[in-house]
């Protein structure tokens, strides 16, 4: 059977009693918990400090008089304010982290009756955070029909939150309800993606340390960043802004003056003091898209400001404060970069705790579709105008975005403005078939596929869009050489430039008969 510890500050004021026998007229919480009927403490570590030596011994033979199985243990104290929250949560920190627990064979309760109300809060926050592997318990003085009774009453709390089943649910609920806020907006239908953005949404509920955010450029990174600042508000975690800035467009004395401000005079042509964005983020989100880019000198002191929450200013001899989460961008391989040299060693490790990878929109055909009804309802919004496809239009864009020959090099972004082009230029708020084969040809021309896609699509029609990328490729520049030449025999020459040393006779145009076959096509036809 586990023995029962209780651990609680000697109360100064209600433990005191008074002077005599009287002590015994009146509740003490320290002596009352010792005498429960149906609790034993087996054991009392009674935290005083040196000036109430005298009433911790008075309370340890009272305690022996009527709870003899009872062992009391006084534990001297240092605490020179006991309403100073840093000393005294550091001072219960400590003991916590130096006293032997033995879960295996003890059961621990933490007396929250006596002490102060900054000493109640740290047993809290310690036993919350399973610093201390306790039970807070609770003593009352008698109802004043019980007078006669100087026992009291306790009452045990358990902070193990998974043993209370509606308060479990509840949390459920809210964690269900703020996934959903995380995701709103964010249109996928991929698996792996939704995911990760669980596992953000987790992270951004539990911890202050920082993100990385590794994709391509327009990838969503910034929305992603945005969403959890409103999530953290939500959640009423942060109180700041979400100050974004990309470090891309930061070079020299202007990337210190916008990261960490700078004083009068710091450099030529800075007429008036300026914050900076880290001052500006305090209390909230900084976002630092394209961290990669910054300079050696900047990412030292973006360091600092990480790790202890204050910097110099720029020119400046007097640090300033400023606490906010990060989240930082990139595109680069920061890996390589610090390998190279060109990222600081100490930086990446501070910022890869937390690391997610956010696929392009090539990696993600199947989110197309959600996100063009994204991008149609953001136009509605921002326009006032409701913009929809014609079914057999909605059709071919879509057969379109999800092959392989849509690079999508811009992403999201490129979707967005994809769309936004179609939606402006539709008459009655319909998108025609005209109109996506106008975007598409917008779209391959942007990607320098167009050409070669114009020959393929000439000679082979509706045909070439059952064509691996592979072959299509491969057609595309056999058909730009033909187009170019002005013989079979010539095409084949320049074609077959290579291998047709190794043969004793040359079949270049031969060769070159035979591959044009496969496709159904002659030489003819395609010179017409």
């Amino acid at each position: 059977m586990k023995k029962t510890v209780a651990i609680g500050f000697l109360g100064t004021q209600l433990d005191y009693g008074g002077k005599g026998s009287s002590r015994w007229e009146k509740w003490r919480p320290t002596v009352g918990l010792c005498q429960q009927e149906d609790l034993i403490v087996h054991r009392l570590e009674l935290l005083h400090d040196a000036r109430s030596r005298g009433l911790a011994e008075r309370i340890q033979a009272d305690i022996a008089s009527v709870s003899p199985e009872t062992e009391v243990r006084r534990v001297e104290i240092a605490l020179s304010d006991p309403w100073d929250f840093e000393e005294v949560y550091t001072t219960l920190h400590d003991f916590a982290r130096g006293y032997p627990f033995d879960v295996e064979n003890e059961d621990y309760l933490i007396h929250i009756t006596t002490g102060t109300h900054v000493a109640q809060i740290c047993w809290f926050l310690l036993t919350e955070a399973r610093y201390l592997p306790a039970r807070l318990v609770q003593t009352s003085p008698p109802r004043k029909k019980d007078v006669a009774n100087t026992v009291g009453s306790y009452e045990l709390i358990d902070l193990d939150l998974s043993r209370y089943n509606k308060i479990a649910q509840r949390f459920q609920r809210e964690q269900s309800d703020n996934l959903s806020f995380l995701k709103s907006g964010i249109a996928t239908r991929n698996p792996a993606f939704n995911t990760m953005i669980e596992q953000i949404e987790k992270v951004a509920g539990r911890s202050k340390a920082p993100m990385l955010l590794v994709g391509p450029t327009g990838a969503g990174k910034s929305f992603l960043a945005r969403r959890v600042h409103e999530l953290k508000r939500h959640r009423q975690q942060l109180a700041g802004r979400f100050v974004e800035v990309n470090c891309a467009t930061l070079r020299g004395d202007s990337a210190m003056s916008a990261l960490f401000g700078h004083v009068k005079g710091a450099f030529t042509g800075a007429q008036s003091e300026r914050p900076g964005l880290l001052r500006a983020a305090d209390g909230g989100l900084l976002f630092l898209d394209e961290i990669g880019e910054l300079g050696l000198d900047e990412q030292a002191m973006l360091l600092k400001a990480i790790e202890e929450k204050r910097f110099f200013p720029f020119g400046s001899d007097r640090e300033v404060e400023s606490d906010f989460q990060l989240i930082a961008g990139t595109h680069r391989d920061l890996r390589q970069w610090v390998i190279e040299g060109r990222f600081r060693e100490d930086l990446f490790a501070r910022i890869n705790l937390w690391t997610f990878d956010l696929p392009g929109l090539a990696q993600r055909p199947e989110d197309i579709e959600p996100n063009l009804d994204y991008e149609l309802e953001s136009f509605a919004s921002e326009h006032g105008q409701l913009v929809r496809f014609n079914v057999e239009a909605r059709r071919r864009y879509l057969d379109f975005a999800a092959s392989s020959e849509a690079a999508w090099r811009g992403n999201f972004r490129e979707l967005g403005a994809s769309v936004t082009r179609m939606a402006t230029l539709a008459d009655s708020g319909r998108i025609t078939e005209s109109q996506v084969a106008e975007e598409i040809s917008r779209l391959r021309h942007s990607w320098g596929s167009d050409v070669a896609e114009d020959e393929a699509q000439r000679v082979l029609g509706e045909a070439v869009t059952l064509l691996d990328l592979f072959d299509r490729a491969q057609l595309n520049a056999v058909l730009a050489v033909c187009r170019a030449a002005d013989s079979l025999s010539a095409a084949g020459r320049k074609l077959f430039t290579v291998s047709r040393q190794e043969k004793k006779i040359a079949n270049d145009a031969d060769r070159l008969r035979k591959y044009l076959a496969r496709f159904g096509l002659e030489w003819a036809a395609i010179k017409r």
